[in-house]
């Protein structure tokens, strides 16, 4: 009987899944015996590292766009369709259209999405970069400003343990803003202020989620006058007076708010009865090894969607689908999964508008901060604008 793999979402995660699937298993599936769908709300591809810039009118941002079918393989069917229940028991998903999707093997990979109006006033008082309508907003302001106050927030998970969306952005977006109101000239009318709450991934009292890098943010930040404070843990915006408050009784008043907001999984994920998240924030319970589903055998997950303690970003994605697309091409082969995650991720930071810094971390290793330079943020930006359509097909 032809098995069916069943992906769900149509992003970075699961459009590179599809891809390298339908590679591995191109013997299966000429043979008839391996069919791959995936379900996505949309028909259009968006790369989410484009959008910040954008921000700082670098990009437009439709170079980060895409038609979603052609990025795929020709093997995998390719449906719009929203998800709207995941039944683990009888292994199907079902979508508005109110089809049910069967699978032998399932791949959540449903991202993340901002969820500001979880903090009372960020909604409108604030601004983000972590979406192309939230960027686009940003560059406006960016565009106008004169003279006053940039204040930089960070919010993470309830749920211990695990980051934001693209821990380092905060940092990259801080240093990119330097640079950019440098080139304009009125880097000296214009204060930053980067704040970071009390407690972090595995930090308390710092600027950064991993030590090393938090160790050494203080002198970089002082270098460009960039004026940093720790235990800010925003509580709550008025956006009448542009003022931020904190949850340690602080508050502080800006012309600009540009945030890292709070993230929370796919509604159809936390609706799903899979999640042991706190705060309704929908994490899916992963093996940090095999990238399944805790208590599902048949079901994986992998990017924004885990419970992992590792970055939610495509530096961590590009080498979860390699063990996920091994790991299930081995159960159908010889029953059992045989690669093993080991948290790594590999990515470049780019620290300004014109230097990149090389990153990379595991589970039991640290990011260790690495020299900048014009050629890392060459690499960083041909990879953007170019490269990544490549890797999104499994070419790379």
């Amino acid at each position: 009987m032809k098995k069916q793999i069943l992906i769900v979402g149509g992003g970075t995660a699961g459009t590179m899944t599809a891809n390298n699937l339908a590679n591995k298993l191109m013997p299966e599936i000429n043979r008839g015996e391996v069919e791959i769908t995936m379900i996505s709300d949309s028909k259009i591809h968006v790369y989410r590292p484009g959008a910040m810039y954008v921000a700082f009118h670098k990009a437009a941002g439709h170079e980060f766009i895409r038609d979603q079918r052609s990025l795929l393989m020709l093997e995998v069917d390719f449906i719009v369709d929203k998800a709207v229940e995941i039944n683990a028991k009888s292994n199907y998903v079902k979508g508005k259209s109110g089809t049910k999707y069967n699978y032998d093997y399932l791949v959540l990979a449903t991202g993340c999405e901002v969820a500001a109006d979880r903090i009372p006033g960020l909604q409108e008082g604030g601004d983000w970069f972590y979406s192309y309508e939230g960027a686009k907003k940003l560059a406006k302001k960016f565009a106008a400003l004169k003279k006053g106050r940039v204040l930089v927030t960070v919010n993470f998970p309830k749920t211990p343990n695990i980051p934001h969306q693209c821990g380092i952005a905060p940092v990259e977006t801080t240093m990119m803003l330097h640079d950019y109101l440098t080139e304009k000239g009125i880097r000296d009318d214009i204060e930053i202020i980067y704040t970071y709450p009390t407690k972090s991934q595995a930090v308390e009292n710092g600027l950064f989620l991993q030590a090393p890098t938090s160790d050494v943010l203080p002198m970089i930040f002082d270098s460009i006058n960039v004026k940093h404070k720790t235990s800010f843990t925003l509580a709550k915006v008025d956006p009448k007076t542009k003022t931020a408050y904190s949850e340690e009784g602080e508050k502080m008043e800006f012309d600009i708010l540009m945030s890292t907001p709070p993230f929370i999984a796919a509604e159809v994920i936390r609706k799903s009865g899979l999640s042991k998240a706190l705060d309704d924030e929908g994490w899916l319970p992963t093996d940090k090894k095999t990238l399944k589903v805790k208590g599902l055998d048949n079901v994986y997950t992998l990017g924004d969607t885990v419970d992992l303690s590792v970055s939610k970003a495509g530096g961590t994605i590009h080498n979860q689908v390699d063990v996920l697309v091994d790991n299930i091409a081995a159960e159908m082969r010889f029953g059992y999964p045989t690669e093993s995650y080991d948290g790594k991720v590999i990515a470049i930071a780019q620290m300004g508008l014109q230097c990149g810094m090389p990153l990379w971390y595991d589970y039991e290793e640290d990011v260790k901060p690495t020299p900048c330079s014009k050629l890392g943020s060459f690499v960083r930006l041909g990879f953007n604008k170019s490269l990544y359509w490549a890797a999104a097909r499994g070419m790379l």
